[in-house]
């Protein structure tokens, strides 16, 4: 009995293992292509309205974008955050700041999580004519965010890597080792807005 259950411990290990190294090698790949638009993910915004360090190196990925001539439009997509610091505000403040003109940047003030992100997308996008988009997360968040976007039937589906693997990155990994095949599945009530 102690065997079957040592070898049953080691194939989901193993499994587990195989996944989170199959969600870091899709996510490290980029797959940057001229679009219609760039749809940035929200992430935390710090209690003094700041963008939270995932969130910064999004919109950070996302201003190179523009500036190199990627997109002419982009997506703000968040949730409330903390009071008085909504993420889609944050997150457009950030981007003016660095350069974005206003006229340039579409909020979408209901993205609480991935899977409202891409639900919310298909109207966004068909309003104002894209057909094709640049999603903005980290490596580790690109093959859930790219299922959830073809799970709204759009497949017109590009990504942009923000940032590189750091140790913090750990947690998340494992968290989406587990996210996507909930997602695969169908169950994505177990999304969270990172």
């Amino acid at each position: 009995m102690k065997t079957i259950l040592s070898w049953c411990v080691g194939i989901v290990v193993l499994i587990a293992l195989l996944g989170a190294t199959l969600i870091c090698v899709v996510g490290m790949r980029n797959d940057v292509q001229p679009s219609d638009v760039a749809i940035v993910l929200g992430s935390k915004v710090e209690d003094d309205g700041t963008p939270s360090v995932h969130l910064r190196i999004r919109l950070d990925r996302t201003v190179e974008l523009y500036n190199a001539g990627m997109v002419p439009m982009i997506i703000v997509s968040g949730g409330p955050g903390v009071p008085a610091h909504p993420e889609p505000i944050v997150m457009r403040d950030y981007l003016i700041a660095h350069g974005v003109p206003a006229s340039a940047i579409v909020l979408d003030n209901t993205g609480i999580n991935t899977a409202a992100t891409a639900r919310n997308a298909v109207p966004l996008m068909a309003e104002h004519g894209f057909h094709s988009v640049i999603v903005v997360s980290e490596y580790f968040h690109v093959p859930r965010t790219r299922l959830a976007f073809a799970q709204q039937g759009i497949h017109d589906v590009h990504y942009a890597r923000a940032g590189y693997p750091l140790p913090r990155d750990l947690l998340a990994i494992a968290r989406e080792t587990v996210g996507l095949p909930l997602y695969w599945l169908g169950m994505r009530q177990s999304d969270t807005a990172e």
